[in-house]
């Protein structure tokens, strides 16, 4: 049992005569009447087992996008139902409107409308629907939970996909579909053609110039239905904090954008979603699904705090293709201790596979490194909450910029070993890692390495 605002209110009059007439007789025979009335109102209302919940809602809703639905009740009852409708649904689902209120017949449905805008990725849940059921005179009401359970995956909101154009038109100016019939250095025969001076004689066909008495090359285009494995790691490494955001989410944008491309390119694009244990996995995505399917499993990764598999990746490899393929490791190369583990697998992979692997530059440690550093809030030990004398701050602006140059040449260093290996490596800040991805990705096709 609920009561309403109304009851409150009336129950509160009773103090009136209870003042002006020096007695609390008057005030309790007013308190009965309207709690008698409160419970009338009860028995009137709409028994709520004889109340259903129906959901239309999508399945699929993207981070910091909009997605509606509509909830359904029906009521099988044979007194109407006045309701006020509460959807259960977890905060970071951006659940709208909060209660609805909603007048059903005896024996009809209706429907309110409803909108998601989730904030946070991955599974959203709801147990059930709180509906109050009302009397005739809104004093009190039954309230139940109905059961209907429903999930909302939110997958990532794909901030780099405005990068994809440009990738695209590369591509096809790669590939000779433009207008200007570039051709590009792939290791596919494409057609054959007159020399012009600039040509490499290398691409001569000698057999085709014998029969036209004419000196004829040949053009290749970047081979097709190549595989690209996408390995995201999702151990210790992506749960480190880069501008407020996880390294996670990094490495999620950078795998969407080359999914993306490598789809739309023609070639057949894996993905894997490692920690200490294979977390996800999407096989085989086409063009038409790749954004969706990557989509759906990287939404339900989160960091943790094992560490990372790296021994495990080569078996992977080798059950998604015995073939040479593209196999991008988009983690983050930080220090030994940390990468020692990628770093002793990467000659296995490079033996076999063109490899790219990933790193995210911290923007922090970069102005830190640069000396732009930001003043600081005195800390625990400082005397009466003062700042420190000018030497003790200089001193310690001084073992930053010292601590953030070790930083990154540690990682300079751990770049160097990486392509030693013969692997490719991709540093950068966030922001700017994913569309470097795609352009190490058309290298690979442009130099015929995938």
């Amino acid at each position: 049992m609920a009561i309403s605002g109304r009851f409150v209110a009336l129950l509160a009059v009773a103090v009136v005569p209870t003042v002006l007439l020096g007695t609390g007789w008057a005030g309790a025979a007013w308190a009965a009447v309207v709690v008698a009335a409160g419970a009338l109102d009860v028995l009137l209302a709409a028994d709520l087992r004889s109340v259903r919940v129906e959901r239309r809602m999508p399945r699929l809703a993207r981070r910091d996008t909009t997605a509606d639905g509509t909830l359904v009740l029906a009521n099988d009852g044979c007194r109407p139902l006045r309701a006020l409708v509460r959807d259960m649904w977890e905060p970071s689902a951006g659940h709208t409107p909060g209660r609805t209120r909603l007048q059903v017949p005896a024996g009809e449905r209706r429907t309110a409308r409803v909108r998601f805008a989730p904030f946070r990725r991955g599974r959203r849940t709801t147990t059930g629907v709180a509906v109050r059921a009302f009397g005739p005179l809104g004093l009190a009401a039954r309230q139940r939970v109905l059961a209907a359970p429903a999930e909302l995956v939110v997958t990532p909101p794909f901030r780099s996909r405005r990068h994809l154009p440009s990738r695209l038109a590369r591509l096809r100016e790669l590939d000779g579909e433009t207008t200007l019939q570039l051709r590009g250095h792939g290791t596919e025969f494409d057609s054959l053609r007159d020399y012009v001076r600039g040509d490499d004689v290398r691409s001569i066909d000698w057999r085709a110039t014998a029969r036209r008495q004419d000196l004829v090359v040949r053009t290749w285009r970047p081979e097709r239905d190549r595989r690209v494995v996408v390995v995201v790691d999702a151990g210790r490494a992506g749960a480190g904090r880069v501008d407020d955001e996880p390294r996670l989410d990094t490495f999620i944008e950078s795998a969407l954008l080359l999914g993306a491309l490598a789809a739309a390119a023609g070639d057949r694009v894996d993905l894997v979603v490692l920690d200490d244990a294979v977390r996800g996995r999407v096989h085989g995505a086409t063009r038409t699904d790749v954004v969706q399917r990557f989509g759906e499993t990287l939404a339900l990764a989160e960091p943790g705090l094992a560490a990372t598999d790296w021994t495990a990746v080569p078996a992977v490899v080798d059950a998604i293709t015995t073939s040479r393929a593209l196999v991008v490791l988009v983690s983050s190369l930080d220090s030994v201790g940390a990468s020692g583990d990628l770093l002793a697998v990467l000659p296995r992979l490079t033996r076999r596979h063109a490899v790219v692997v990933t790193s995210v530059t911290d923007p922090s440690v970069q102005r830190m490194a640069s000396g732009a550093l930001t003043p600081t809030a005195p800390g625990p030990g400082t005397r009466g909450g003062r700042a420190p004398s000018l030497p003790a701050r200089a001193g310690r602006d001084l073992y930053r910029r010292a601590a953030a140059e070790r930083t990154l040449l540690d990682a300079d260093g751990i770049a160097d070993v990486a392509r030693r290996t013969g692997a490719e490596v991709v540093r950068a800040m966030p922001d700017a890692l994913p569309p470097l991805v795609a352009d190490a990705y058309i290298r690979a096709k442009a130099t015929g390495r995938l």
